[in-house]
């Protein structure tokens, strides 16, 4: 103890350098372990990007692929799924509910997605929050849209604006189905989820827009008005995929290996957290490279530790050998320095994370409506503990190379006055 309040009384005298060392150290921890828990809190989001979902099912594919086009909005299906299909397997006695999707429509680089009201009443995300609307009402018209939260954002909508669907996935399209608007009717609350970007209408609506296309175009002179749909057979004939909800999860697995040997049509049924772990391990390598670069952020300021300690060691050594000749030992001189350089690494990492709680509890709110993580405040998890003391063992076998240079200095050597 008596060491250590040498060491701290001894940095005091050097105060400006130390604070220097220590904003240096404190600025390594607080990106080390902030970009720890953003990969954590994205991680842990991404996976629960959709739950309470037991199986996703789509014509067969490979299952990121359908996971991506389901889920994400990314892709095209390979095949659509008939709707007599659909409706088979939605009457199984093991299924409690069921959503159908229907893709292949987009609005100005956003996804149309054609639905029913079940996907409100049952989509839920980050493990059991459930869709909520921020203003407005589920569709309910034929042209009724409902729009996520980034869609209004980005384009500036507001309800009963006019929409205009355009055919295709793609940001530009040169084929719209202008002659049926729709209407904004509501607008969800953010989500982080690619609901924000989604743009929703009923399966009705999916069919009106479509009913005189005719291979990808609509006829020259043929077109059906948008009062006249109202009026024609609207049900569905395909759809792209649909989730499912089980009365029991044990019954998942036998369920998944039935709808995977249907004999009316190829399909392919995915556990959802099974395919989302598999996908985030695609992506390990980006995960694996922010550790890297915040370890060796850390290492940078821990060699500005190192440089301080051996810049003031040589303006020292008149100091170390009046310590050495009141008494003090070598092994004591060598405990000072390693202590300055744990009290300086221990000061750091306080600093650090109470930068990174008040940065975290600023920018919590921006950081999950730009990107859609949300960034928890809690205390430090059992592995972010374990990076802290790692950045301490390192900050103390850094000091050890200062020190040993004291060690070596003679008594001698240090009263020597030298010209």
């Amino acid at each position: 103890m008596a060491v250590l309040a040498l060491a701290w009384k001894s940095l005091f005298n050097r105060r400006f350098t130390a604070f220097l060392t220590i904003g240096s150290i404190a600025l390594s921890v607080m990106l080390l372990i902030g970009v720890e828990r953003l990969r954590t809190e994205a991680k842990s989001g991404f996976a629960n990007t959709i739950s309470g979902t037991d199986l996703i099912v789509g014509a067969r594919t490979g299952s990121i692929q359908l996971l991506l086009y389901s889920v994400f909005r990314i892709g095209n299906a390979t095949n659509n799924i008939s709707w007599e299909s659909y409706q088979d397997i939605a009457r199984h006695e093991a299924v409690e509910w069921s959503v159908p999707i229907s893709l292949g429509d987009s609005h100005r680089g956003f996804r149309v997605m054609g639905t029913d009201h079940a996907y409100f009443e049952h989509y839920e995300y980050a493990r059991d929050r459930s869709l909520t609307f921020k203003q407005g009402r589920p569709f309910e018209d034929l042209y009724d849209a409902v729009i996520g939260s980034e869609v209004a954002r980005k384009l500036g909508y507001r309800l009963d604006d006019p929409i205009v669907i355009a055919h295709g996935a793609g940001k530009v399209s040169f084929h719209e189905h202008a002659d049926k608007p729709f209407k904004v009717v509501g607008i969800l609350a953010p989500t982080g989820t690619p609901v924000d970007q989604t743009v929703h209408i009923s399966l009705t609506g999916i069919e009106a827009i479509h009913i005189d296309w005719q291979s990808g175009a609509p006829p020259s002179g043929l077109t059906v008005p948008a009062a006249l749909a109202r009026e024609m057979d609207l049900s569905p004939k395909v759809i792209t995929a649909f989730l499912l909800g089980l009365k029991s999860k044990i019954a998942t697995f036998k369920m998944q290996r039935d709808i995977n040997e249907y004999k009316e049509e190829p399909l392919l049924a995915i556990i959802p957290g099974v395919a989302l772990t598999e996908l985030w391990g695609v992506m390990n390598m980006a995960e694996q490279v922010l550790l890297v670069v915040s370890v060796f952020v850390v290492l940078v300021g821990l060699s500005g530790m190192l440089v301080a300690l051996l810049t003031s060691l040589n303006e020292r050594r008149r100091e170390m050998a009046v310590l050495r000749s009141v008494g003090a030992q070598q092994k004591h001189i060598f405990a000072l320095m390693v202590s300055e350089a744990c009290v300086l690494t221990l000061a750091g990492i306080g600093a650090g994370l109470a930068l990174l709680y008040v940065l975290m509890a600023v920018s919590q709110l921006i950081i999950q409506d730009q990107l859609g993580v949300y960034i928890s405040l809690g205390p430090p998890s059992g592995y972010e503990l374990i990076l802290l003391g790692l950045v301490l063992l390192a900050g103390t076998l850094v000091g050890c190379i200062p020190a040993y240079r004291a060690y070596r200095n003679s008594l001698a050597d240090g009263l020597t006055i030298r010209i």
